[in-house]
């Protein structure tokens, strides 16, 4: 059991890379993506982005834009 408590403690593999994705480039689409308040996002971490990662509590799970009071429990 570990005694560290930081904000990326055991996540080695949640922030991971796929396979033959390790270097990768964020694609222009995701960025140029448009969201409007009341649809349904995905909140994925990309490890290869420190800046503005969300905590590994929201990581995989299904959010309505614009509120963080309903959320569905995603893969």
């Amino acid at each position: 059991m570990p005694h560290s408590f930081g904000i990326r403690a055991r996540t080695r593999h949640m922030f991971a890379r796929n396979f033959r994705e390790h270097g990768m480039p964020i694609k222009l689409t995701t960025y140029l993506k448009t969201y409007k308040v009341g649809d349904i996002v995905d909140i994925k971490a990309n490890g290869a982005i420190h800046k503005g990662m969300p905590h590994k509590f929201y990581h995989g799970t299904y959010i309505r834009n614009g509120t963080l009071q309903e959320t569905f429990h995603g893969a």
